[in-house]
C-alpha cells in the first residue's frame, strides 16, 4: 500500500477513521480492515508515521495504532511574511521552498496575511502539500472563527480588507496599545482620500526586513507602495495578531493623520501637518 510518510488521523471510532482515510485515497476497506484493527488496536489520533511509502495493508494498520510521528516546534510570528515563513520551514524541516510556495498559491488565494502567527507543532516526514494543506486548513477554520463571532455570516471580500489593513497596523504600530492609534489614521486618511504613506507597506514578502529608504520608495513602482498609491496595498503583508484584527476592525475615534517614532520607541500622533514636522523636528 503506498502512503506518505506520516499521515493524520482523526479522532473518532474505527469506522469514521476508515472513511476518512478512504476519503483521502487511501486504499482501505471498512469491514475488512475494521475488522483487523480491532486485534491489532484502535489508531491513535493525530499525526502518524509511516515512514516507508510502501507497505502490506497488515504493517500500514499496525503503524496508524502504534507509530505516534515525533513533532517539531516552530513559531510564525506576527508582522512576518509568508515567504520568510516558508523559507523557515523548508530549513527546519529539510523541504523545497519552491514546492512550499508553489503548494500555497495552489491552496488559497490569499497572497499574505492569512497564515495564522502561532507556535506549530509540525510532525517530521510531513511533505510540502501536506504541511500547505494543514497551515490552510486551521487558517480557514480560525478566521472564520474569528469573524463569525463577531459579525455572523463569514463574508471573504469583507474580511480580506480587515487583513489588509491589520497587516499594516501590525508593521506600524510599537505595541498593543498603539494598534488602535495606528488604525484611526489609515482609516482618517483613506476617509480623506489621501495617500497612506506608511513605510511598512513596502516591507512586502521578501523585502519584509529591508529598510525603507527615500530611494527604495521611489525606486519601487510596486502597488504597494502608499507613497505612490492612493487606498490600500492590494494583500496583506504579513502575518497579523488577533489584535491587529481587532484594531482594524474597531479602530479608536481619533482626528489624527500622522504619526513619527519618538525617542521612546513609541509614536507621537498628531492631527496637522505642522504640528507632525514639529514632532520630526523633536
Amino acid at each position: 500500500m503506498a502512503s506518505s510518510t506520516v499521515v493524520f488521523v482523526p479522532q473518532g471510532s474505527i469506522s469514521h477513521i476508515i472513511t476518512y482515510m478512504t476519503e483521502k485515497n487511501f486504499d482501505l476497506s471498512d469491514k475488512a480492515d475494521k475488522y483487523l484493527l480491532s486485534f491489532i488496536g484502535k489508531p491513535q489520533s493525530g499525526w502518524v508515521s509511516i515512514g516507508e511509502l510502501s507497505l502490506t495493508r497488515a504493517d500500514f494498520l499496525y503503524k496508524l495504532s502504534h507509530a505516534k510521528a515525533p513533532l517539531q516546534t516552530i513559531t510564525y510570528i506576527p508582522g512576518e511574511t509568508k515567504e520568510l515563513f516558508l523559507a523557515e520551514l523548508a530549513l527546519v524541516f529539510n523541504l523545497s521552498y519552491e514546492k512550499l510556495m508553489l503548494e500555497y498559491s495552489n491552496q488559497t488565494a490569499y497572497v499574505d496575511g492569512f497564515l495564522v502567527p502561532e507556535t506549530y507543532y509540525i510532525p517530521v516526514g510531513i511533505n510540502e502539500k501536506h504541511l500547505i494543506h494543514f497551515l490552510i486548513t486551521h487558517a480557514k477554520r480560525y478566521h472564520k472563527e474569528v469573524y463569525e463571532k463577531i459579525f455572523g455570516e463569514f463574508n471573504e471580500a469583507k474580511w480580506h480588507k480587515f487583513l489588509v489593513i491589520a497587516s499594516i497596523i501590525q508593521k506600524e504600530a510599537a505595541n498593543v496599545e498603539e494598534m488602535p492609534l495606528v488604525s484611526s489614521v489609515i482609516y482618517n486618511r483613506l476617509k480623506k482620500e489621501m495617500p497612506l504613506q506608511m513605510d511598512g507597506t513596502l516591507n512586502y514578502g521578501q523585502f519584509s526586513h529591508i529598510k525603507v529608504t527615500p530611494a527604495r520608495i521611489k525606486e519601487d513602482t510596486s502597488s504597494y507602495n502608499t507613497y505612490l498609491h492612493k487606498g490600500l496595498p492590494p494583500h496583506a503583508i504579513g502575518s497579523v495578531s488577533k489584535e491587529a484584527i481587532f484594531a482594524a476592525i474597531f479602530p479608536k475615534n481619533t482626528p489624527y493623520f500622522y504619526f513619527v517614532k519618538n525617542r521612546n520607541g513609541t509614536h507621537t500622533f498628531s492631527q496637522n501637518y505642522a504640528t507632525h514636522l514639529e514632532n520630526i523636528k523633536q
